[in-house]
Protein backbone atom coordinates (compact mmCIF):
# COMPACT_ATOMS: atom_id res chain seq x y z
CA UNK A 1 0.00 0.00 0.00
CA UNK A 2 3.04 2.23 0.02
CA UNK A 3 1.93 3.46 -3.50
CA UNK A 4 -1.44 4.27 -2.05
CA UNK A 5 0.26 6.73 0.31
CA UNK A 6 2.70 8.28 -2.27
CA UNK A 7 -0.83 8.66 -3.82
CA UNK A 8 -2.54 10.71 -1.43
CA UNK A 9 1.00 12.12 0.17
CA UNK A 10 2.21 13.66 -3.04
CA UNK A 11 -0.79 13.39 -6.05
CA UNK A 12 -4.63 15.28 -4.76
CA UNK A 13 -5.36 19.18 -5.19
CA UNK A 14 -6.52 21.61 -7.48
CA UNK A 15 -9.80 21.46 -9.54
CA UNK A 16 -11.73 24.62 -10.03
CA UNK A 17 -11.18 25.37 -13.53
CA UNK A 18 -10.14 28.48 -14.74
CA UNK A 19 -11.27 27.54 -18.17
CA UNK A 20 -14.71 26.30 -19.30
CA UNK A 21 -16.57 25.04 -16.52
CA UNK A 22 -20.01 23.68 -15.99
CA UNK A 23 -21.75 27.02 -13.94
CA UNK A 24 -23.68 23.92 -12.04
CA UNK A 25 -20.33 22.29 -10.41
CA UNK A 26 -18.53 25.14 -10.29
CA UNK A 27 -21.41 27.03 -7.82
CA UNK A 28 -21.38 23.66 -5.81
CA UNK A 29 -17.54 23.33 -5.65
CA UNK A 30 -17.45 27.29 -4.76
CA UNK A 31 -19.44 26.41 -2.03
CA UNK A 32 -17.69 23.20 -1.08
CA UNK A 33 -14.19 25.24 -0.88
CA UNK A 34 -16.00 28.11 1.21
CA UNK A 35 -16.85 25.71 4.05
CA UNK A 36 -13.54 24.32 4.43
CA UNK A 37 -12.35 27.76 4.35
CA UNK A 38 -14.46 28.24 7.77
CA UNK A 39 -12.57 25.60 9.42
CA UNK A 40 -9.50 26.30 11.74
CA UNK A 41 -8.60 22.09 12.04
CA UNK A 42 -10.36 19.51 10.83
CA UNK A 43 -10.18 15.34 11.56
CA UNK A 44 -11.40 13.08 9.00
CA UNK A 45 -11.11 9.23 9.22
CA UNK A 46 -11.33 7.38 5.46
CA UNK A 47 -11.17 4.55 3.64
CA UNK A 48 -8.38 3.76 0.92
CA UNK A 49 -9.26 1.51 -1.95
CA UNK A 50 -6.91 0.37 -4.71
CA UNK A 51 -8.72 -1.23 -7.81
CA UNK A 52 -6.82 -2.69 -10.27
CA UNK A 53 -8.54 -3.36 -13.83
CA UNK A 54 -5.45 -5.18 -15.71
CA UNK A 55 -4.75 -7.36 -12.65
CA UNK A 56 -8.44 -7.98 -11.03
CA UNK A 57 -7.11 -7.14 -7.70
CA UNK A 58 -8.25 -5.44 -4.64
CA UNK A 59 -6.49 -3.31 -1.37
CA UNK A 60 -8.26 -1.13 0.86
CA UNK A 61 -7.28 0.39 3.88
CA UNK A 62 -8.58 2.46 6.49
CA UNK A 63 -6.02 6.02 7.76
CA UNK A 64 -7.03 9.36 9.53
CA UNK A 65 -5.84 12.39 8.69
CA UNK A 66 -5.73 15.95 11.21
CA UNK A 67 -5.05 19.06 9.14
CA UNK A 68 -4.49 22.18 10.60
CA UNK A 69 -3.19 25.11 7.82
CA UNK A 70 -0.58 23.64 6.43
CA UNK A 71 0.20 21.38 9.26
CA UNK A 72 -0.91 17.48 8.68
CA UNK A 73 -0.91 14.28 11.03
CA UNK A 74 -1.88 11.42 8.46
CA UNK A 75 -1.63 7.44 9.87
CA UNK A 76 -2.68 4.92 7.05
CA UNK A 77 -1.19 1.11 7.78
CA UNK A 78 1.94 0.49 8.65
CA UNK A 79 3.05 4.86 8.06
CA UNK A 80 2.82 7.85 9.73
CA UNK A 81 3.22 11.17 7.80
CA UNK A 82 3.34 14.59 9.70
CA UNK A 83 4.66 18.06 8.72
CA UNK A 84 4.95 20.87 10.64
CA UNK A 85 4.93 22.74 7.38
CA UNK A 86 8.41 23.16 6.93
CA UNK A 87 9.83 19.06 6.73
CA UNK A 88 7.84 16.02 5.91
CA UNK A 89 8.75 13.01 8.45
CA UNK A 90 7.16 9.55 6.94
CA UNK A 91 8.02 6.55 9.68
CA UNK A 92 7.99 3.35 8.75
CA UNK A 93 6.93 1.31 10.88
CA UNK A 94 7.96 -1.94 10.07
CA UNK A 95 11.55 -0.87 9.20
CA UNK A 96 11.50 1.49 12.53
CA UNK A 97 12.80 4.14 9.96
CA UNK A 98 11.45 7.72 9.37
CA UNK A 99 12.55 9.70 6.51
CA UNK A 100 13.06 13.62 5.93
CA UNK A 101 11.29 15.58 3.02
CA UNK A 102 10.91 18.80 2.27
CA UNK A 103 7.19 19.70 1.48
CA UNK A 104 6.33 19.25 -2.20
CA UNK A 105 6.26 23.26 -3.54
CA UNK A 106 4.59 21.86 -7.21
CA UNK A 107 0.98 24.05 -7.33
CA UNK A 108 -0.34 20.59 -8.92
CA UNK A 109 0.50 18.14 -6.22
CA UNK A 110 -1.87 16.56 -4.12
CA UNK A 111 -1.42 16.48 -0.24
CA UNK A 112 -3.26 16.58 2.98
CA UNK A 113 -3.45 19.66 3.27
CA UNK A 114 -5.22 20.08 0.02
CA UNK A 115 -7.20 16.88 0.14
CA UNK A 116 -9.94 18.35 0.73
CA UNK A 117 -10.21 20.94 -1.89
CA UNK A 118 -8.72 19.48 -5.14
CA UNK A 119 -11.16 21.01 -7.20
CA UNK A 120 -9.90 24.43 -7.20
CA UNK A 121 -7.50 24.92 -10.30
CA UNK A 122 -6.21 23.07 -13.18
CA UNK A 123 -9.52 21.15 -14.27
CA UNK A 124 -12.71 20.87 -16.00
CA UNK A 125 -15.66 20.49 -13.82
CA UNK A 126 -19.05 18.73 -14.84
CA UNK A 127 -22.03 18.42 -12.62
CA UNK A 128 -23.10 14.88 -13.48
CA UNK A 129 -26.41 14.82 -11.41
CA UNK A 130 -27.84 13.76 -7.78
CA UNK A 131 -28.82 10.95 -5.50
CA UNK A 132 -29.31 9.65 -2.15
CA UNK A 133 -26.68 6.90 -0.53
CA UNK A 134 -27.43 5.80 3.05
CA UNK A 135 -30.45 8.47 3.18
CA UNK A 136 -28.41 11.47 2.27
CA UNK A 137 -28.97 12.77 -0.66
CA UNK A 138 -25.16 13.48 -2.82
CA UNK A 139 -24.29 15.77 -5.68
CA UNK A 140 -21.93 13.83 -8.49
CA UNK A 141 -18.92 16.02 -10.18
CA UNK A 142 -16.35 14.99 -12.55
CA UNK A 143 -13.15 16.59 -13.34
CA UNK A 144 -10.61 16.53 -15.80
CA UNK A 145 -6.84 17.51 -15.60
CA UNK A 146 -6.68 20.29 -18.28
CA UNK A 147 -2.80 19.04 -17.96
CA UNK A 148 -3.04 15.33 -20.39
CA UNK A 149 0.66 14.32 -19.38
CA UNK A 150 -1.28 13.84 -15.72
CA UNK A 151 -1.10 9.89 -15.04
CA UNK A 152 -4.90 10.07 -14.07
CA UNK A 153 -7.43 10.60 -16.79
CA UNK A 154 -10.38 12.21 -14.59
CA UNK A 155 -11.61 12.31 -10.99
CA UNK A 156 -15.58 11.78 -9.31
CA UNK A 157 -15.94 13.74 -6.35
CA UNK A 158 -19.09 12.88 -4.37
CA UNK A 159 -20.62 16.23 -2.54
CA UNK A 160 -22.82 16.13 0.51
CA UNK A 161 -26.16 18.95 -0.65
CA UNK A 162 -26.59 19.62 2.18
CA UNK A 163 -23.28 19.74 4.75
CA UNK A 164 -20.90 20.49 1.80
CA UNK A 165 -18.08 18.72 2.10
CA UNK A 166 -15.91 15.68 -0.04
CA UNK A 167 -18.03 12.66 0.68
CA UNK A 168 -15.76 10.38 -1.83
CA UNK A 169 -12.68 11.06 -4.19
CA UNK A 170 -12.27 8.50 -7.18
CA UNK A 171 -9.25 8.69 -9.47
CA UNK A 172 -9.36 7.31 -12.41
CA UNK A 173 -5.82 6.43 -13.20
CA UNK A 174 -4.52 5.44 -16.91
CA UNK A 175 -2.70 2.44 -16.03
CA UNK A 176 -6.15 0.73 -15.35
CA UNK A 177 -5.79 1.02 -11.36
CA UNK A 178 -8.78 3.11 -9.70
CA UNK A 179 -8.07 4.80 -6.01
CA UNK A 180 -10.96 5.41 -4.40
CA UNK A 181 -11.11 7.67 -1.18
CA UNK A 182 -14.73 7.64 1.00
CA UNK A 183 -14.76 9.94 4.30
CA UNK A 184 -16.29 8.17 7.12
CA UNK A 185 -15.92 10.34 10.12
CA UNK A 186 -15.37 14.03 9.59
CA UNK A 187 -14.59 16.29 12.21
CA UNK A 188 -14.24 20.06 11.98
CA UNK A 189 -12.47 22.26 14.47
CA UNK A 190 -10.91 19.96 16.76
CA UNK A 191 -8.43 20.77 19.88
CA UNK A 192 -4.87 20.65 18.04
CA UNK A 193 -1.45 21.46 19.47
CA UNK A 194 1.53 22.08 17.36
CA UNK A 195 2.89 19.86 19.03
CA UNK A 196 1.43 17.43 17.46
CA UNK A 197 2.50 18.41 13.78
CA UNK A 198 6.58 17.94 14.78
CA UNK A 199 7.88 14.37 14.94
CA UNK A 200 9.20 12.77 18.41
CA UNK A 201 12.24 10.58 17.68
CA UNK A 202 12.39 9.58 21.30
CA UNK A 203 8.97 8.05 21.03
CA UNK A 204 10.46 5.23 19.11
CA UNK A 205 13.98 3.93 20.49
CA UNK A 206 16.18 2.57 17.72
CA UNK A 207 14.51 4.42 14.92
CA UNK A 208 16.93 4.90 11.81
CA UNK A 209 16.74 8.81 10.47
CA UNK A 210 17.00 8.93 7.05
CA UNK A 211 17.37 12.62 5.36
CA UNK A 212 16.30 13.14 1.67
CA UNK A 213 16.53 16.70 1.72
CA UNK A 214 18.34 18.24 -0.78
Amino acid sequence: MKKVVVVLVFLVSNILAQAQVDPKAQEILKSVSVKYKSFKTLSAKFKVNVTDQKTKTNESQVGTVILKGNKYKLLLGAQEIISDGNIVWTYLKDANEVQLNDPKSDPNAISPTNMFTIYEKGFKSKFIGEKVVGGKAVQIIELVPEDTKRNFSKVQLTVSKAEKYITQAIIYQKNGANISYAVQEFKPNIPADDIMFTFNKAKYPGCEEVDLRN
